[in-house]
């Protein structure tokens, strides 16, 4: 079992043990993705690969916007160490997706984004995935290890869940 969304457990439970899924109000943070008409596959359906292009559009977006700089720019970049996602309900072209941003962990040289994707559903956001992404900031030019630069670390701060460690 793996710790989630504000204390919420995401992993393998019985059914009858089974917790409310998270809901948009669970995140400090919410992203605007457009779904496009390569996302769907043969099935029709938008393939599972696609989920997590929109959790790195949501993160590095997000972060772009709250930091003010083009983080690819900074001396250190995020190199994404570890992602999973649990799928909910199924997604489709033209779906309207908000991906709501939660830090789980601020270390010293990595970030563990909970994350969300939800479908717009009139005035209604519809759970139909829910994800972790791991950051682990490197030097941009050796690839070692190095802090998480600070703009990040602020901007970070503002996700992190109350019941975080």
């Amino acid at each position: 079992m793996v710790r989630g969304i504000r204390g919420i457990r995401v992993g393998t439970v019985k059914h009858d043990d089974a917790p409310a899924l998270p809901t948009a109000a669970d995140f400090p943070a919410l992203w605007p993705v457009p779904t496009r008409w390569a996302d769907n596959d043969h099935y029709g359906h938008v393939n599972n690969v696609t989920y997590y292009s929109y959790f790195d559009t949501a993160v590095n977006g997000w972060l772009i916007a709250t930091t003010g700089t083009d983080i690819r720019d900074l001396p250190a970049i995020g190199v994404v160490a570890e992602t999973s996602c649990k799928y909910v309900s199924e997604l489709t072209f033209p779906d309207r997706l908000q991906v709501g941003l939660s830090v789980e962990k601020l270390g010293t040289r990595s970030i563990v984004y909970a994350l969300a994707i939800f479908r717009e559903n009139d005035d209604a956001l519809e759970l139909a995935a829910l994800g972790r992404f791991v950051h682990v900031y490197v030097d941009a030019k050796t690839r070692r290890p190095v802090p998480i630069p600070a703009e990040i670390r602020s901007a970070a701060t503002l996700l992190v869940a109350p019941d975080a460690v």
